[in-house]
Formats: structure tokens, C-alpha cells, sequence
């Protein structure tokens, strides 16, 4: 299943691990398409509550720069949530995360 997913979703294995740890830690993880990410993550499952963060997945040895924290920032802040970046290690099966939080000046 994993050689199938990874032929038809780019990025599969990384954003699996992330979606494990985060099922893992008892989160409801669904897909972050209408929201302009990876994935919307809840405490409790949509139509129960609203997903406090949006996350986006960066494999390690990615860079993160100004214009991705902008977009982040622009993205979060619109949607009153959470912006996570992900960092997912494919070789070590580790993910770290990287939490900005937004507020006006």
C-alpha cells in the first residue's frame, strides 16, 4: 500500500509519519485542502468542534523562508487558527513541529 500511495501522492511517506504522530496524540487529523494546506488538525472531529491549528508539512532539509512564514502568518490569521509547520524525517520516522501563533499589532 505504502509503494502505491507514494506513486500517487507526492510527498505520501512524509506526510504519513506526520499523520501518524498526530493520530498518535489522540488528534482528529483531516485533509487542510480548503484551508490552503496539508492538513486541519481537531481535538474533537469536525461538526464537533473547530480545528484550533492547520498544519503543513516540510520534509527535513527543506528551507522555511520569509515568504512561507508570510504566507503562514496571511493564512492563519484569516482563519483564526494555529499555523504548524511539520518537519518530517522519512530516514529517522521523526516528525518536529514548529507552532507560530499570530495576533495583531
Amino acid at each position: 500500500m505504502l509503494r502505491i500511495a507514494s506513486r500517487i501522492h507526492e510527498d505520501f511517506k512524509s506526510k504519513f509519519i506526520v499523520y501518524r504522530d498526530l493520530r498518535n496524540r489522540g488528534f482528529i487529523v483531516t485533509p487542510g485542502i480548503k484551508f490552503g494546506c496539508d492538513f486541519a488538525i481537531y481535538e474533537h472531529g469536525p461538526g464537533i468542534d473547530h480545528a484550533p491549528a492547520i498544519l503543513e508539512v516540510k520534509k527535513k532539509g527543506d528551507k522555511i523562508d520569509a515568504p512561507d512564514f508570510v504566507r503562514a502568518g496571511r493564512l492563519a490569521t484569516s482563519v483564526k487558527k494555529l499555523f504548524v509547520f511539520a518537519i518530517s524525517d522519512p530516514d529517522k520516522n521523526s516528525v518536529k513541529y514548529l507552532v507560530s501563533k499570530w495576533w495583531k499589532a
